[in-house]
């Protein structure tokens, strides 16, 4: 079990508080699929991936960006137990759709990124460090049916 302090989940908090999902979610999604190609292959059902102009608009990506930002807005809802939070998640991204888990933390880091650009000044190192713990967290979770 992780354990949290005072100031983590209160900068946690804050920042899903001050984010739109709406926006990070589609754009980390969006950044990820760019800058390493390979795990569009596990959206071949999406249409058009073929330059980043057709990535960052396709209405798929951008409905699944938010779908990524919604699941982790539950495990901040869920801090002390988020490995129970994502139990279905991990199974249905190791069993149906044979996701590598590598890719998680792919995501997480572009999902980082977002975050810092929008939150600016705000993203001091003290804040990153507490949202970089809640996303390796939130990426062992998902990758916990892989062990």
């Amino acid at each position: 079990m992780v354990q949290w302090t005072d100031f983590e989940r209160a900068t946690i908090k804050a920042i899903f508080a001050k984010i739109d999902s709406a926006v990070v979610g589609p754009a980390a999604l969006s950044r990820c699929l760019v800058v390493y190609p390979w795990t569009q292959r596990y959206f071949g059902k999406f249409g058009n991936l073929f330059n980043a102009d057709a990535i960052r608009s396709n209405p798929n990506v951008i409905a699944h960006g938010k779908v990524v930002l919604d699941g982790l807005a539950r495990a901040v809802q869920n801090l002390d137990d988020i490995k129970a939070t994502y139990a279905e998640l991990s199974v249905l991204h190791s069993e149906k759709l044979q996701v590598d888990p590598d890719n998680f933390k792919l995501l997480a880091d572009c999902v980082s990124i977002v975050v810092a650009a929008q939150l600016g000044k705000d993203f001091t190192p003290e804040v990153q460090a507490a949202f970089q713990k809640f996303l390796a967290v939130a990426v062992s979770a998902l990758g916990k049916q892989y062990h």
